[in-house]
């Protein structure tokens, strides 16, 4: 596939720009955080936001959505969530003695699974089928979701009381995972004495919407990488499988995730190759999660798998 038109690529790279700096204006001083989680929506993948409550994990999610103009669910994961209150559910009608399917908050461009660590593994898998397929089966018939369809979910710390981990396939199912952290002395003076975040995100003007976005996507899965940087990925794909730090490497389709990644950032960047910068500052979203580490030698260096894999395999 041939880079996109040099016109369109540079005018799906001011829209993202211009998302990014409407979103930087809500979630202060994280604009890596934010690069990243559009660089994760132009590759058509689903961002996992980890951290503690209070940082804006939610804030963020709704800034996403509301500078994308998509159709916008809130969902809010507890202990006593069921699948047919995310899926939908078939409610039988008298009067014409069929079954009546009644569609649930799934069905929507833009979820927000809210604190999705909360709610019971039974729950939590009512997400794979439709974050892998684009689908949900109920009731033995299979329906289509809305394209564009994207799921930001945001997860307390797994020690937190109430809490059920995600397991390794729901994981998986997570093109990136972001940490925010605490905001630094000048954004968090700011955001005590300015306007509250809530009220300021109802002011941004929308600067996509589901037609325009899906066009960027395609454009982002035209961009180049030449041979030498497929030679890279796939190092860091056998590095993985074949160190003793990990107990087991990362799947084909984490070597997809990183590539494709890779090339939406590329397009935010204004590029028309992708370059192993590129691939080296999506990494640790891509990979972090998905690696179990088998040693403490990592914990004790304070050192990522990103951070060893990184360190380990050459840049070509």
């Amino acid at each position: 596939m041939h880079a996109p038109d040099t016109k369109i690529r540079n005018a799906a790279t001011a829209i993202l720009q211009h998302a990014a700096d409407n979103i930087g204006r809500i979630i202060l001083g994280k604009d890596d955080q934010i690069r990243l989680a559009l660089t994760c929506l132009v590759a058509r993948g689903h961002l996992l936001i980890e951290d503690l409550p209070g940082v804006g994990k939610t804030t963020l999610a709704h800034a996403i959505a509301q500078v994308m103009g998509l159709g916008f669910q809130r969902i809010q994961f507890t202990s006593d969530l069921l699948p047919a209150d995310v899926l939908g559910v078939a409610v039988y009608d008298r009067e014409r003695t069929v079954f009546e399917f009644h569609q649930g908050p799934i069905f929507s461009h833009f979820i927000l699974a809210d604190e999705v660590n909360r709610a019971t593994p039974k729950t939590q898998s009512a997400l794979l089928e439709a974050m892998e397929e684009y689908q949900v089966t109920v009731e033995g018939e299979t329906r289509d979701l809305p394209q564009p369809f994207f799921v930001i979910a945001t997860q307390n710390p797994t020690h937190q009381i109430g809490t059920y981990p995600l397991p390794e396939s729901q994981l998986d199912r997570f093109l990136m995972r972001l940490h925010l952290g605490f905001p630094d002395s000048l954004a968090e003076r700011e955001l005590l004495q300015g306007e509250d975040r809530r009220d300021m995100i109802e002011h941004i003007k929308p600067v996509l919407d589901g037609g325009k976005l899906i066009s960027i996507q395609k454009q982002a899965g035209n961009i180049h990488v030449s041979n030498a940087l497929l030679d890279y990925v796939q190092s860091l794909l056998d590095f993985s499988r074949n160190s003793p730090m990990f107990e087991f490497g990362l799947s084909p389709r984490g070597g997809i995730a990183l590539l494709s990644s890779a090339k939406a950032l590329a397009l935010i960047d204004g590029k028309e190759f992708v370059l192993p910068e590129h691939i080296k500052q999506v990494l640790p979203a891509v990979v972090n999660h998905r690696l179990v580490k088998t040693s403490d030698e990592l914990e004790t260096k304070k050192q990522t798998a990103a951070d060893f894999i990184s360190a380990s395999v050459p840049v070509p």
